[in-house]
């Protein structure tokens, strides 16, 4: 059972990311090589979290799960950025992409300031509610907005991957109540 503060962090975190999903929504107008460097952006991000899970847990589950972050978010990153060599473009930085940063930022600091279980915790609710509002936002908004056949097969491929992660997440949420 989450105590009364994962649970409040963890409606937090739910807030947070609809709302993100909203400016999403609102940026549905992102060019494709904005849509490029947003994705690879939000891999990033949860590379990130999954480096401080592996410095933090004791958890093998949660370990394990944070190494299949790591290496499946770094794959989809190295094949966008051989698309982007192939078709000699460069990604552009924009709001969105900005905007996920500095709320990555907070959320890194909250992370690295828990220990134990509740970390644990914490990392799997973050997991679960990140991938549903990135797999949301790459579903809806920009899968059906890429101009670039290639890119939108690279986005369609890691949205499987990142679809499974969701559901990794539920279970890991399930298993540390």
């Amino acid at each position: 059972m989450f105590d009364l503060k994962t649970l409040k962090t963890s409606l937090l975190i739910a807030i947070v990311l609809t709302l993100a999903a909203g400016i999403a929504h609102a940026q549905a107008g992102l060019s494709d090589l904005q849509i490029a460097h947003a994705a690879y952006t939000a891999d990033v991000i949860d590379i990130e979290y999954a480096k401080i899970a592996l410095a933090k847990t004791k958890n093998p589950e949660v370990r394990e799960f944070a190494e299949l972050m790591i290496r499946d978010h770094a794959a989809v990153n190295e094949g966008a950025g051989a698309l982007l060599t192939k078709l000699n473009v460069k990604p552009e930085d924009n709001a969105f992409s900005q905007a996920m940063n500095s709320g990555a930022k907070a959320k890194r600091a909250e992370l690295n300031a828990l220990h134990g279980v509740a970390f644990d915790r914490a990392y799997a609710a973050n997991e679960l509610a990140y991938h549903q509002t990135v797999n949301k936002i790459v579903g809806e908004t920009w899968i059906p907005t890429v101009q670039n056949g290639e890119l939108k097969d690279l986005l369609a491929q890691a949205l499987v991957t990142f679809r499974a992660h969701e559901g990794h997440a539920a279970h890991m949420v399930a298993a540390l109540k």
